[in-house]
């Protein structure tokens, strides 16, 4: 195992499970102090946990990012427990499925509060502490079905996460010339619950993605995961505002 991220920082929300959970464990892995934030301390204590177990360095940070205070507190809460912050993964997320026309708009609205608004007040703050610090890295996850892939019943989670892809371009642009590099990862169908459609077991998931992916087959959170390490690392310093999609081929 490599120590890419020796000496660095990483704010990882959503870390309590899946996707946030399984890239703490890697940038740990490779010798980053990880923080992880989410809305709930079972899950992130568990986290921190599973880093501890296996030598590594780790804190949880009780917050809501779709609430400013909140996101705020967060980074500077980082900054001051561990001097710094160099990568954000910003990943917290939810979805709610479901005909447009029986969505009402409280479903829609706690959507674009965590997936979007979430994403613009972290990086708000990520931003503003790494310009004065010299520089960083943020990822955002966006998904295949914001911008790449269309499917029914999912319209209020696939407008926030192509707004989620567009904001990120922009930002990129804006700040790559300050040394703060900005991309967003879309992933697939992975195994995760969230992947999970209602009544559907993960037999019956494997099944229906065995005919609709090219691949065959879900993927796992260690692939994204390591998607991510490399959109953070300095091998990935010549790409900007890109949109890294992992779905298996659903959206080539």
């Amino acid at each position: 195992m490599t120590q890419r991220f020796a000496g660095k920082t990483v704010l990882i929300t959503g870390g309590g499970s899946g996707i946030g959970r399984a890239t703490a464990l890697a940038f740990a892995r490779e010798g980053a102090t990880v923080v992880v934030a989410g809305r709930r301390r079972e899950p992130l204590d568990q986290t921190v946990r599973l880093i501890g177990d296996e030598g590594g360095l780790a804190s949880a940070i009780i917050a809501d990012v779709s609430l400013p205070t909140d996101a705020e507190r967060l980074v500077a809460t980082t900054v001051d427990q561990h001097g710094g912050l160099h990568i954000a993964f910003n990943n917290a997320g939810i979805v709610e499925a479901g005909p447009l026309i029986e969505m009402d708009q409280t479903a829609w609205d706690r959507q674009i509060a965590v997936n979007l608004t979430g994403v613009f007040l972290s990086m708000k703050h990520e931003i503003a502490h790494m310009r004065a610090s010299g520089g960083g890295v943020i990822v955002n996850t966006a998904s295949n079905l914001g911008a790449h892939v269309r499917l029914p019943f999912l319209g209020g989670y696939a407008a926030t996460k192509a707004a989620v892809s567009a904001l990120t371009g922009a930002a990129a642009r804006e700040y790559i010339a300050e040394g703060i590099r900005i991309n967003a990862i879309s992933p697939g169908p992975i195994d995760t619950p969230m992947s999970l459609r209602p009544g559907e077991t993960e037999a019956d998931r494997n099944q229906r993605l065995k005919d609709a992916l090219p691949v065959g087959r879900p993927g796992t959170v260690a692939e994204v995961a390591a998607a991510v390490l490399w959109l953070a690392s300095p091998e990935a310093g010549f790409t900007v505002g890109h949109d890294l999609v992992v779905d298996g081929g659903g959206a080539a």
